[in-house]
């Protein structure tokens, strides 16, 4: 068990009121993985201050050296990589493949917004009156507010960070309190890289407590929030009456569809993928199966077979396909919709019990679970379970497949299965998602695209991705205009 601090103006302290909690291993729930501090207001206040006394020498800084920072930032989470997987594993429970994938993520984040410090770019563009230019710049905000969550507890945070950083804020991250020791791991990587002392501050506790407290702090001028939808607008709303921007990446109740043309075999690996990858855990999990009628039995047959075969355990041991949920009220929830499930009248296809054999007993593991015989309608099919839950549906044609992955409040990741090249464009343009995915599951986006989703799945200001994405949101543009002239012009008005 690792003793955790508070990461305030470079320093590793104690929270004020000396208080703490514990993260644990959720495949093994006795095992305590870091103590960390329940902080309070208190300790955010010495955080955003001391963000903000860092942040004029750090906006001065140009930005590829800011760069150069992240780049060895990105060497040393490389060479730490299979150390820093485990530990995701770990602490959060998702399969070793996948601790180091969310590893390699925050690695390729850093090359990424490393390079955009080379770029930022802005325009220069002529101007109607002689002896005259203009041209945009991008400038930081300031102190910003970076709120994690749990299920890719390095990754999101590298999404945060690195573009806050490249674009030249300081900020002040918040991590889930059930995956503090992967956010410290990560802050030390950027520490060992040279980031001066203040430029990245870190607070662990409660999300009402210290979430609250820094969401509204009268000196930040940004938030950037990952997690639920109820969170996220509430914190909208704090963040309205502040005058403040706000970037949310909320839930999603994604849908893969599967059309008569479709290459199964390829089309099953996907729903399992996308299904039970994480445990269910991610935003774009694909909980939502919608199949072509002329070949749903069929399918439906397949993945439930291939469903039951899925080995649950530890995600550090080999051969486990499908960790752990991340804690017990993840579990009560994930078990909860199984019973709404049932009595909505679904037809529960296999699992719907919680695993609890041998070791498993020891962690919060749930069956991969299908539901048939779904109606769109139904909770399970409208509402984020974030767990190995999925609603098999069954439609009599393309049209009708998209009517049901749209009649949702959520608007996050979609994905077709066919052969037709015209129906893949066709759902390019008519699903109602903030990704699309062609012969391929609902998760698997890369950093150099934004990623974002619509509706009720986020704000509309994307992650990830360059001027387009999250360096949009993390600077603003300035407007310059310079008239050598030596006299005055008036645009608009003095033009002959």
């Amino acid at each position: 068990m690792t003793t955790i601090r508070n990461l305030i103006g470079g320093h590793w302290v104690a929270p004020a009121n000396g208080a703490y909690g514990q993260s644990v291993n959720p495949a093994h729930d006795m095992e305590i993985v870091a103590r960390y501090p329940l902080s309070e207001k208190e300790d955010v206040d010495r955080a955003v201050a001391a963000a903000a006394e860092a942040f004029p020498r750090w906006r001065s800084m140009p930005a590829p050296r800011r760069a150069e920072i992240l780049f060895k930032a990105a060497e040393i989470l490389s060479r730490r990589k299979h150390e820093l997987g485990e530990l995701v594993t770990r602490e959060m429970g998702k399969v070793l493949p996948e601790g180091l994938g969310d590893v390699q993520e925050a690695i390729d984040m850093a090359y990424f917004m490393a390079g955009e410090g080379r770029r930022l770019q802005g325009e220069t563009v002529p101007c109607e009156l002689p002896n005259k230019d203009g041209k945009s710049i991008r400038v930081p905000l300031g102190v910003f507010a970076l709120i994690t969550p749990w299920n890719f507890p390095i990754a999101i945070p590298s999404w945060k960070v690195f573009a806050a950083l490249i674009c030249g804020n300081t900020v002040v991250l918040k991590p889930s309190s059930d995956t503090p020791l992967c956010a410290v791991t990560f802050a030390e990587a950027l520490q060992q890289a040279g980031l001066p002392d203040g430029v990245l501050n870190l607070i662990t506790g409660s999300g009402d407590t210290v979430g609250k407290a820094l969401a509204t702090h009268p000196d930040v001028q940004g938030i950037s929030f990952t997690g639920s939808c109820a969170v996220g607008e509430s914190l909208a709303g704090a963040a309205a009456e502040l005058h403040r921007p706000i970037a949310m990446e909320m839930g999603g109740k994604n849908a893969i569809l599967i059309m008569d043309d479709a290459d199964l075999d390829l089309a099953l690996e996907g729903v399992l993928w996308g299904a039970f990858g994480t445990t269910g855990q991610r935003c774009t999990a694909a909980s939502r199966v919608i199949v072509h009628e002329r070949v749903h039995d069929a399918f439906l047959e397949r993945l439930a077979r291939a469903s039951a075969n899925l080995s649950l355990g530890d995600g550090l041991d080999k051969g486990t396909d499908v960790g752990p949920l991340i804690n017990r009220r993840a579990v009560n929830k994930v078990l909860n919709y199984i019973r709404i499930g049932v009595e909505e009248g679904a037809c529960l296809h296999c699992g719907g019990k919680q695993a609890s054999d041998g070791a498993l007993a020891e962690g919060y593991f749930v069956e991969p679970t299908i539901f048939s015989e779904v109606l769109p309608g139904m909770r399970i099919a409208q509402e984020e379970i974030f767990g190995p839950v999925v609603a098999v549906m069954k439609c009599g044609s393309f049209e009708e497949g998209v009517a049901i992955v749209n009649g949702s409040r959520f608007g996050l990741s979609a994905s077709v299965y066919t052969r037709n090249v015209n129906l893949a464009a066709c759902a390019e343009r008519d699903l109602e998602t903030g990704l699309v995915y062609i012969n391929a599951s609902t998760i698997g986006a890369e950093i150099q695209l934004p990623f974002g989703g619509f509706k009720h799945s986020g704000s509309g200001h994307p992650e990830a991705g360059g001027r387009m994405g999250a360096i949009d949101f993390f600077s603003r543009i300035k407007v310059v205009y310079r008239d050598f002239s030596g006299r005055l012009q008036r645009a608009q008005i003095d033009i002959s």
